[in-house]
């Protein structure tokens, strides 16, 4: 987005730009689905392609974080605090750039996911892409909370998705655990140097989900504030 074109968007609103760059986030690291779905099936052409568009869609979002960084003003008659909103933007920032290590990890050594543990593995992805998911729902209802002064019943719908997200990041730690014992099991038919890669991408996968519950942390914070 051209800067004047972002200007006049906070002109209105310091709020939207933000809801922007989480959605292309969400896009960004939505992407590890059909990515590892192509590397289960050896398509490392696909795998290649679609990393390709992961790092685009980070690309994307770490140009607009620039620009958000350059543009929001720091008057005196914001509703938020200027810091909590750039805290608020540089965690969700991460979880785009986590994505892009995945992805780049995965295809630098084209390391495969053992078929055995596959198949919880992505349950496993899909659970912390549904905190980024319920995180980016949080961060769209701003809008609705600008208008509504902070008060009322939006803020009780968004303390309701914070209080959410801590649940689904404890739900994402237990299948975490699940993978890795299922890694452990069969560690010793596998290349060592492989098998230590692996953890490091369970680790990386987990932290999609840590990083949604920070946004989730930062923005009740912000709330708190109001």
């Amino acid at each position: 987005m051209p800067v004047n074109s972002i200007l006049g968007v906070f002109a209105k609103s310091p709020i939207k730009p933000l809801q922007e760059h989480i959605d292309k986030v969400f896009d960004c690291a939505s992407l590890l689905v059909p990515f590892f779905e192509a590397t289960f099936a050896k398509d490392w052409d696909s795998a290649v392609a679609i990393r390709k568009k992961i790092s685009q869609e980070e690309k994307d979002a770490d140009n607009l974080k620039r620009e958000i960084r350059l543009t929001l003003p720091g008057g005196l008659f914001m509703p938020v605090e200027r810091t909590d909103l750039l805290e608020l933007l540089t965690q969700q920032d991460k979880i785009a750039n986590k994505a892009k290590d995945i992805s780049g990890r995965i295809i630098g050594r084209e390391l495969l996911v053992p078929e055995v543990i596959q198949t919880p593995f992505l349950a496993y992805l899909q659970r912390c892409l549904d905190a980024v998911a319920l995180a980016k729902e949080a961060i769209n209802e701003l809008d609705d909370l600008l208008e509504a002064g902070f008060r009322g019943r939006e803020v009780d719908l968004v303390a309701k998705m914070i209080s959410e997200l801590d649940v689904l990041e404890e739900d994402t730690d237990e299948l975490q655990i699940q993978v890795r014992r299922q890694l452990f099991a069969i560690e010793l038919e596998l290349n060592p140097i492989d098998v230590m890669f692996l953890y490091k991408i369970i680790e990386w996968v987990g932290d999609l989900a840590d990083l949604a519950e920070r946004v989730g942390s930062r923005l009740e914070l912000m709330l708190a504030r109001v």
